[in-house]
């Protein structure tokens, strides 16, 4: 599996056959990733969404997407770093239930944001941390999808993801 970390809009992925979006409970457009989603996907998703909803803490749901040029949606809820407890726990929850929802549905190509470090408050480098650890346990135990591209919004999320997968390939090469 291939993991690209890149500044990059998360909606103008065309070559992924899935994006994820960040979701709130509702799966509502909201701001941030879920709001730009939302209203590049078209109304359609959100009434689409609708009876699923309240979505689960670390759980995913697979969409549509709609008027987007990839074929799915993944929408997952991570835990709010302040309000919520386990906070930790619940964005690996929400990354491991993103790649099953991948791996179940033939999902090659995914296209990730910067899961919990918008709205909901992660510090970005234990987000990132927490993902690049998630991604390569689960490579070790699960194949199919090739490539996951992560899209964040600035250079200094763009050095703390680098960093966290750098950190997560050293210590692999070390068990």
């Amino acid at each position: 599996m291939k993991v690209e970390v890149l500044i990059g809009n998360i909606v103008k992925q065309p070559d992924m056959d899935a994006i994820v979006n960040s979701a709130n409970a509702n799966l509502r457009m909201g701001s941030g990733v879920a709001g730009a989603i939302h209203t590049a996907a078209g109304p359609r998703l959100e009434d689409y969404c609708r009876p699923f909803a309240p979505l689960e803490l670390g759980s995913a749901l697979i969409t549509p997407g709609f008027l987007l040029p990839n074929r799915w949606i993944i929408h997952v809820r991570a835990a709010h770093y302040i309000n919520n407890t386990e906070p930790e726990r619940y964005l690996a929850f929400a990354i491991s239930s993103l790649l099953n929802t991948a791996r179940d549905n033939q999902i090659k190509s995914i296209a990730l944001p910067a899961i919990g470090t918008g709205v909901f408050k992660f510090p970005a480098e234990l987000a990132a941390a927490i993902t690049a650890k998630t991604i390569s346990q689960y490579s070790k135990i699960s194949t199919g999808i090739e490539i996951i591209r992560i899209c964040v919004a600035s250079e200094e999320l763009c050095d703390a993801y680098r960093c966290a997968f750098e950190r997560e390939l050293h210590d692999a090469s070390l068990a």
